[in-house]
């Protein structure tokens, strides 16, 4: 899942910006809220989408649809972070991030794909032009004209 904050532009808005996200929830099972302050923003909520796209398509409708001005922060992703006394904390926003000296490691989300492509688009000229791919494995030959690619990339 993909989180970011919403907040409205006029403070007056807040009880709107709930119940629109109520109504939406009705309809939509993947978007998540709760609450969240920010001492820049104000009241707000923090939302979870099943991607970048989804997270476009429900800040459009706030706006078109029920007439609210937002701010959108940054989107996240969830990272694992390992603290030092062994316990694994999900991590959703920057702030909530422990300090580097409480913590032992942090993990992001990582997918691993196969990508069924034409012979010409080997590993290496997709590599070059996808600088996230972060590994690639010598793909296997389907056909004399097509391949897999076998990648990986962080899932930000």
């Amino acid at each position: 899942m993909v989180y970011c904050g919403l907040f409205p532009v006029e403070t007056t808005q807040y009880q709107l910006l709930r119940e629109s996200l109520e109504k939406l929830t009705l309809n939509d099972a993947a978007l998540t809220f709760e609450p969240e302050t920010s001492s820049a923003m104000g009241f707000g909520f923090r939302c979870g989408f099943l991607g970048l796209l989804h997270m476009e398509i429900v800040q459009e409708r706030l706006e078109r649809e029920y007439g609210l001005d937002l701010i959108v922060t940054a989107p996240s992703v969830v990272y694992k972070v390992e603290m030092n006394d062994g316990e694994v904390v999900d991590v959703d926003a920057p702030a909530k991030m422990a300090d580097a000296d409480r913590r032992q490691s942090v993990s992001e989300p990582y997918v691993d794909m196969e990508v069924f492509c034409p012979k010409e688009y080997d590993a290496g000229r997709v590599s070059d032009r996808a600088p996230r791919l972060t590994h690639a494995r010598s793909p296997p030959q389907l056909t004399p004209l097509s391949s897999i690619l076998y990648t990986g990339t962080p899932g930000r």
